[in-house]
């Protein structure tokens, strides 16, 4: 399996568009056959950040969600909230319950 853990920084004042784009992206992504999970988080501790953690059945799930075309218009969407960087970690998983 695979996961990913994205930090995504928003721009001040720029939360809730960037949770509404979300909502949005998140609708499609659970009808995807090789998304196992998808959930979109925010620690308290960093106000202005999103954290997104994936996981998929395989590398090929991974990159299938990527071309999809709402992914791509997700893409275009975050461009007027996002805050910075973004810091995306693919990971090989090793055990999960």
């Amino acid at each position: 399996m695979v996961s990913v853990i994205a930090k995504i920084p928003v721009q001040e004042g720029k939360m809730d568009e960037a949770v509404a784009a979300f909502k949005e992206l998140v609708a499609h992504v659970a009808q995807e056959e090789g998304t196992l999970s998808y959930t979109l988080n925010k620690d308290p501790s960093e106000p202005n950040v999103l954290v997104v953690m994936e996981r998929y059945k395989d590398k090929a799930a991974l990159e299938a969600h990527s071309s999809t075309p709402y992914f791509k218009e997700f893409f275009k969407k975050s461009g007027a909230f996002i805050g910075g960087k973004p810091d995306i970690r693919v990971l090989e998983e090793i055990l999960s319950t």
